[in-house]
């Protein structure tokens, strides 16, 4: 019995241990069941040790060392402690990711609070998710990217010359910049209200989740000195690598372009002149707005670019079965797809549409968010053409009747997307290209035809294409007879749909699913209070020493004058010479 008790000693301090630890952030629910089990499960051990104990012994022996673990049963089981996590979103498609990220993390015991504007499209602003910072907003941007979509689509359909490209980007840069405005105007409501920002620094968060397509909610950590999590893809001037990691244009084609990876010198050159517009973009369209922000609220100012590169980890919607191979940096997480997961049982009535498809099976049809309606006369098309293929078709269409509608064609508000992509009987995905929906499209292994419209939406499908997973019709060359026949591509010609399977498994074969990983990153943040170990240093240096053009000329000035003086001693090691041989001859 004597070799009981340092067993029982062993067990009363990690009992001990458990309870006075602070354990932060348990993975999951579960876990912190489990926990709990662990912990009575020791303690009923521990107790009945130490009984035996002191019955093999006196009486008395043990009676304090029991004493201690009785009062460790009335004590309650240890608990794991959640995090607490501001979150500054964007609104729109955006906010449909964020929304994924903020489901696993409440789920996870964490506590989220979401600042919103009062004018927001999607953000409720209450939800069993979230507890929710309300900014009252007088204007949104709807009605901004509205007209300039239209003005868009009007202008693919007709034909975009130089001057029309002109007139698009100064729109385009037009609208960016009230955005920003907008985004600036709601943070110097949530600044001026002192109130509010008490109550902000007294939650002591321990990191902030944002998305850096507009700047406020990096401004709002470093105002908090909280650590931040970038849900990203995109920045406020362009796509997010550019502004962390080394980019060579000659093969990394800027978003917009229409390249792919492999360039010919016309292209790079066009790839240059697209990545000039980003950099004008930045510096004097955007730069400006935040750096009165920067200026008003900060002593001793900031910069916004600074703050996206001091960001402590990137969550980035990308992975490269998607994307061209470019080079990164140890602080970008790649998780697309993340939000991506098996198909599920549909409706009954919809599982009954799509079932009477029979061997031919469905088409899936849907443009995102940002399209309500497609001019009459392409809808129209669109619908004569479904009407003569033996599939049916399951179209999400808010616009006006088609027409031409035929008797396999369903018309839908609202549709579970990812659950019919992953339907046996789903032939095919006719799409905008937006970058859920293409994701959506790999994991399920389901080919598209894409019919870009805007925004990023045609290098994406590029992407796709070049894997022999996609066919793009532009809008430019949209009619009845080619809508037909490339349709009837993407669903005889089976590399589609192999190509598309292939993609499909290369995504699900990593050793840590997508969502897993960028949890684990989002907790690790919580832990450490930040990841500054990876971040590279090459952000804070100067663009000379970046480059080495510093070293370099000092190189050249040494190598310069190394030449020089070999020069110059050779030239007097020559005249000694020759003056020396004049003697030698006139003697």
């Amino acid at each position: 019995m004597d070799s009981i008790a340092p067993v029982s000693q062993l067990l009363l301090h990690i009992l001990i241990h458990l309870h006075s630890s602070s354990l932060l952030l348990c993975n999951s629910v579960d876990n912190t069941n489990l926990l709990t089990q662990v912990y009575n499960i020791m303690t009923f051990v521990l107790f009945f040790l130490c009984v035996d104990t002191m019955y093999s012994r006196s009486p008395w022996g043990d009676l304090s060392f029991l004493s201690l673990v009785s009062f460790l049963l009335l004590l309650p089981a240890p608990s794991c402690h959640g995090g607490k996590v501001l979150v500054f979103p964007v609104d729109g498609s955006h906010w449909v990711n964020m929304k994924v990220l903020i489901e696993e993390l409440h789920a996870r015991g964490h506590t989220i609070t979401v600042v919103r504007p009062s004018t927001s499209w999607y953000i409720t602003e209450k939800s069993p998710l979230y507890t929710s910072i309300t900014i009252k907003e007088k204007d949104n941007l709807y009605s901004y990217i509205e007209t300039f979509l239209q003005n868009q689509l009007k202008a693919q359909r007709e034909g975009i010359s130089l001057l029309k490209f002109f007139q698009l980007t100064k729109e385009f840069l037009s609208m960016i910049e009230e955005a920003h405005i907008l985004g600036c105007e709601m943070l110097a409501r949530i600044f001026d209200d002192k109130e509010l920002m008490k109550g902000l620094q007294d939650a002591q968060y321990d990191m902030m989740l944002t998305d850096p397509n507009l700047a406020g909610g990096l401004l709002m950590a470093h105002y908090l000195k909280l650590p931040v999590v970038l849900n990203a893809r995109w920045i406020t001037s362009g796509e997010g690598h550019f502004a962390i990691a080394p980019s060579p244009l000659s093969y990394i084609p800027v978003t917009g372009s229409g390249f792919t990876d492999k360039m010919t010198f016309v292209q790079r050159v066009q790839n240059m002149l697209h990545y000039s517009i980003i950099v004008y973009q930045q510096r004097f369209v955007v730069g400006p707005i935040y750096d009165a922000i920067c200026a008003k609220y900060f002593e001793g100012g900031c910069d916004i670019i600074s703050l996206i590169q001091e960001a402590d980890i990137w969550l980035m919607r990308s992975d490269f079965v998607f994307d061209f191979p470019r080079p990164t940096m140890p602080n970008v997480v790649y998780m697309g797809g993340f939000q991506c997961k098996p198909a599920q049982p549909l409706p009954p009535d919809l599982e009954e549409f799509v079932q009477s498809a029979g061997e031919h099976g469905v088409i899936v049809m849907s443009l995102g968010t940002l399209v309500n309606a497609l001019p009459v006369d392409i809808t129209d098309q669109i619908a004569s053409v479904f009407a003569k293929l033996p599939q049916k078709v399951i179209w999400r269409h808010r616009g006006k009747r088609p027409s031409t509608l035929g008797n396999n064609t369903l018309l839908v508000d609202w549709m579970p997307q990812k659950d019919l992509l992953g339907h046996p009987q789903t032939r095919a995905f006719v799409a905008h290209g937006g970058t859920n929906g293409v994701q959506e499209a790999i994991y399920h292994g389901t080919p598209v035809l894409g019919i870009p419209l805007f925004f990023d939406q045609y290098d994406n499908l590029l992407r796709l294409q070049e894997r022999g997973a996609a066919k793009i019709l532009e809008l430019a060359m949209f009619n009845g007879p080619n809508f037909q026949q490339a349709l009837n591509q993407v669903l005889t010609h089976a590399p589609y749909r192999e190509n598309m399977q292939r993609l499909s498994r290369l995504h699900r074969d990593q050793p840590i699913k997508p969502m897993d990983k960028a949890l684990f990153w989002l907790e690790f943040v919580m832990r450490h209070k930040g990841a500054s170990h990876l971040r590279t240093s090459a952000n804070r240096m100067p663009w000379y020493s970046y480059h080495s053009v510093d070293v370099l000329l000092l190189l050249l000035a040494a190598g310069g004058g190394v030449l020089l003086f070999t020069g110059l001693l050779i030239r007097i090691l020559w005249r000694t010479c020759r003056k020396n041989r004049n003697k030698t001859k006139q003697h």
